[in-house]
């Protein structure tokens, strides 16, 4: 069954990768959303060429964000200019996808690297969540309080990763120590879990989501998943989302990762 995710969503990171391609399958879906915005760092860098490209081909529907989510202020501007382009000031969907990974033994890690990955991975989502929180919050009351949660709802989405799992550490550990990723997607779970408890009263849905092993440029070409296949899954999974998903954290295919 193909995705339907309807509404408007936010996509960070989305000038590469996993984040364009959500961009690229949201944009050409049988029942696309009614807007989506694709936030970068740099929309006139040398890497958002085919983020551009996929905006002027979809112009009625896509529009492309400043937005470097270690960064307050641009935060700030950033939800301005959304949420004047909003129709009725309701957002249906985030997905926090803006990440980075600094490969890091013991050895290899200072607190420069920890700190920096921490900033982007853990605190960018954070910080998102609270400066969209108005605009999340609006959708879901919109929909009434009869409405199910769901992503066609109201919904945040982190995505996270198989490494974060506390209890599965000890069967992913030697093939990746990386240390200051693991760490700051944990954190980024744990987020993730006391939103789903502080946002539930309004209706707003907050899971993690795992997208696999990929090939991006953080992945590596040797990932046995594309980015396709990758992005198809993660739509799909959002698409179904329910209640019963409130505070969870899936993998590609809708299967439960462990803590």
């Amino acid at each position: 069954m193909a995705a339907k995710i309807t509404g408007s969503v936010l996509v960070t990171g989305s000038n590469r990768g996993i984040g364009l391609e959500l961009v690229r399958q949201l944009c050409e879906s049988t029942c696309p959303p009614s807007q989506i915005f694709a936030g970068c760092r740099d929309p006139n860098g040398p890497r958002v060429k085919a983020l551009k490209e996929l905006a002027q081909k979809h112009q009625h529907l896509v529009t492309i964000v400043e937005l470097d989510t270690t960064n307050q202020a641009s935060i700030t501007e950033a939800a301005k200019v959304v949420g004047g382009q909003l129709k009725d000031r309701s957002l249906n969907l985030l997905i926090n996808n803006a990440a980075v990974n600094i490969p890091g033994s013991l050895t290899e890690t200072g607190e420069q690297q920890m700190m920096q990955v921490f900033q982007t991975n853990t605190v960018g989502p954070l910080l998102m969540i609270k400066e969209f929180l108005l605009f999340l919050r609006t959708a879901a009351a919109q929909s009434g309080a009869q409405r199910e949660m769901s992503s066609q709802r109201s919904a945040v989405v982190n995505v996270s990763t198989l490494i974060s799992s506390i209890e599965k550490c000890p069967e992913t550990f030697l093939h990746a120590p990386m240390y200051p990723y693991r760490v700051s997607k944990a954190a980024l779970n744990m987020l993730t879990r006391c939103l789903s408890e502080d946002l539930k009263k309004d209706g707003i849905l907050v899971m993690a989501l795992h997208p696999g092993w990929v090939q991006t440029d953080m992945g590596g070409p040797e990932a046995p998943l594309s980015t396709e296949d990758s992005v198809t899954g993660m739509l799909n999974v959002i698409s179904s989302l329910t209640e019963t998903h409130m505070g969870t954290l899936l993998d590609w295919e809708g299967n439960r990762i462990p803590w």
